[in-house]
């Protein structure tokens, strides 16, 4: 699940992705409205944490590019701006959730998910898959009532298709929501992740029961 945030005071920046990276997004972080309206409308992402007051471009005006230009792409606005017109200024441009400075990384990681879960039609933090029982904010997975252990990698694959059920995921696309677009893993990352995620029955056909079992492609 991949974040772009676009923020200029490096303390605030840093304090988000490391908050959003602990909750297992993949997050990347540009410091100006200018690279941030290009790479928000060049790459795909799940969410964009957006503040108003940048340099080269500010974050209304790059929101309002955005949506002019037809990307959907959930946009939570972080500003230390709180009047209420400047609020609803922002939500009227399309803004999906608006939250003043200082705030919680907790709550801010709590909107992110719950713009995410709303993107992709998921109504709660918990997503029921393929036999499978996800918990999005634990950052657990179970098969009945059994923990199912899990690396940091294999559970972002997870993640990212269950939010994509009933869709087609490309190798590309799952490599970007896993890694990122600017790390580049081997050239069969993908497949290895997924084949530790899917693997073929063993001998008898039984299932070793610490794995998922959930196959790539929707």
């Amino acid at each position: 699940m991949r974040i772009l945030i676009v923020e200029d005071e490096k303390a605030i920046a840093d304090d988000v992705a490391r908050a959003l990276t602990a909750a297992s997004y993949v997050v990347d972080v540009v410091s100006d409205g200018e690279t941030g309206w290009f790479r928000a409308g060049t790459e795909a992402y799940c969410c964009i944490v957006l503040d108003l007051g940048l340099p080269r471009l500010d974050g209304l005006t790059v929101l309002k590019r955005l949506r002019a230009e037809g990307v959907l792409t959930p946009v939570l606005i972080l500003t230390a701006r709180g009047a209420w017109m400047e609020r609803v200024e922002g939500i009227d441009a399309g803004a999906d959730d608006y939250l003043p400075k200082p705030f919680q990384v907790e709550e801010l990681v709590a909107r992110v998910g719950a713009l995410v879960r709303r993107a992709a039609g998921v109504a709660s933090s918990v997503i029921e898959v393929a036999g499978l029982r996800i918990d999005t904010r634990r950052l657990s997975v179970s098969r009945d009532g059994r923990s199912v252990e899990l690396s940091s990698l294999e559970f972002r694959a997870i993640n990212y298709l269950a939010h994509r059920k009933g869709c087609v995921v490309s190798q590309g696309e799952l490599m970007e929501h896993v890694y990122g677009a600017e790390r580049e893993p081997d050239s069969n990352a993908i497949e290895v992740l997924i084949g530790r995620l899917a693997p073929q029955g063993r001998r008898g056909g039984d299932r070793d029961p610490t794995r998922p079992g959930l196959r790539g492609g929707g």
